[in-house]
């Protein structure tokens, strides 16, 4: 098992709008990696040193070597692919739409509104990510130093009214989940399944 690579960044190729292949060199061996999309904004320049921590995907007709820009999100990627129906392009895709940290929280708090917003997962397949993942996802977050509150948002009931409103008003997605996050820390308001107090108050949150 590979568990990272460093050597010089050679070529960054754009495959599709899903798809970017580095070749990274590594004593003169030239190593075709796929990486999540948006590693690309933070990759240094062509030529210049970084390393990239990898998955090995074995398939009968195809290896594939993946690559993140940290252990947390390579480790993620492989919960993800544990999951029945889940496959690496799609787990690729989920790390890509919402970033390691939002992707956790939706996944903790159950937010399969948030995770149906990645292309290819529906409704069915969220929610069975949610399922499988919410309870494992709690315990290695705090392994992986992710700060993210298990109990930060509003209950599932009321989650998805709250957040279409947030939504309507112009909000993005990054930028409710930062704010139910946020607000969710009161403990009157955890515990509240009244929605238009969780909207009031993200409203005040996001107008600092």
């Amino acid at each position: 098992m590979i568990g990272y690579l460093k050597g010089t960044i050679a070529v960054i190729q754009k495959i599709s709008s899903s798809r970017v292949v580095l070749t990274l060199e590594v004593n003169n061996i030239g190593y075709d990696i796929q990486i999540v999309p948006r590693l690309t904004q933070d990759l240094p320049e062509i030529g210049e040193a970084a390393q990239i921590f990898t998955h090995l995907n074995v398939r009968e007709d195809q290896v594939t070597l993946f690559g993140f820009g940290s252990s947390a999100e390579r480790d993620l990627f492989r919960q993800l692919v544990s999951v029945s129906g889940i496959g690496p392009q799609l787990a690729v895709a989920l790390l890509d739409t919402l970033g390691l940290q939002d992707l956790v929280q939706a996944i903790v708090s159950g937010n399969t509104r948030l995770l149906s917003r990645t292309p290819g997962v529906g409704a069915k397949t969220a929610e069975r990510i949610a399922l499988e993942l919410k309870t494992k996802l709690l315990e290695w977050r705090s392994q992986a130093n992710l700060v993210i509150a298990p109990g930060a948002g509003p209950a599932s009931k009321v989650q998805e009214d709250v957040e279409m409103t947030l939504l309507a008003l112009g909000y993005t997605d990054r930028e409710i989940t930062q704010a139910l996050q946020s607000v969710g820390q009161s403990s009157t308001l955890s515990k509240s399944d009244d929605a238009e107090a969780w909207i009031r108050q993200a409203i005040a949150w996001l107008s600092q």
